[in-house]
């Protein structure tokens, strides 16, 4: 048993790293969740911040668009031309996707300033593209209503995810192995 957890002792600290990171991250963001009331910014901060932006990329590509608070449930009705195109839930705003990437990223960690600041751009980045997901497949949904289910259960989450992974693979690939190669 000593022999296998010697051999295999990177795997372990990485699944246990990553566990841990993702265990407190979650639990933090469904803390704040909780204790988000809705009253300033309905439902909370970080959806009402997406839908927010929502509205204004659609209104820059020339959409008459309105986000208002879903009077049935904790989301947002994104409204093109007086039609009730989608709604914006909790799940939208790319934090969970966030803390599975920095998850990752702290499994696999570097050094502290270019952990840090890979976190960051790549959240930033998770976030922009994120965000750019929702206002084209709203888009989408007000042209193309019929292609509904292949474009948010199979297009649109597979550029968020293949953003992370792409983002994975970066950083496994140049920035860990550049750290080792220089340590």
């Amino acid at each position: 048993m000593k022999y296998l957890f010697r051999k295999y002792k990177n795997v372990i600290r990485f699944i246990l790293t990553f566990l841990l990171v993702y265990v407190i991250l979650s639990l933090a963001y469904k803390f704040y969740l909780e204790f988000s009331d809705g009253a300033k910014f309905y439902p909370d901060y970080m959806t009402h911040l997406v839908g927010s932006q929502t509205e204004l990329l659609l209104s820059d590509f020339g959409y008459d668009v309105q986000v208002v608070p879903h009077p049935d449930e904790p989301s947002l009705k994104v409204i093109i031309n007086t039609k009730y195109v989608a709604r914006i839930v909790e799940g939208c705003n790319a934090v969970s996707v966030i803390i599975l990437f920095i998850s990752f990223i702290m499994a696999f960690s570097g050094r502290l300033k270019e952990t840090l600041m890979y976190i960051l751009s790549g959240s930033v980045m998770i976030y922009v593209v994120n965000l750019l997901r929702i206002t084209v497949l709203t888009i989408g949904l007000y042209h193309y209503p019929w292609r509904q289910e292949v474009l948010h259960t199979v297009i649109f989450p597979a550029i968020i995810y293949g953003m992370v992974f792409f983002l994975w693979m970066i950083w496994v690939n140049y920035f860990v192995k550049l750290n080792r190669r220089h340590d």
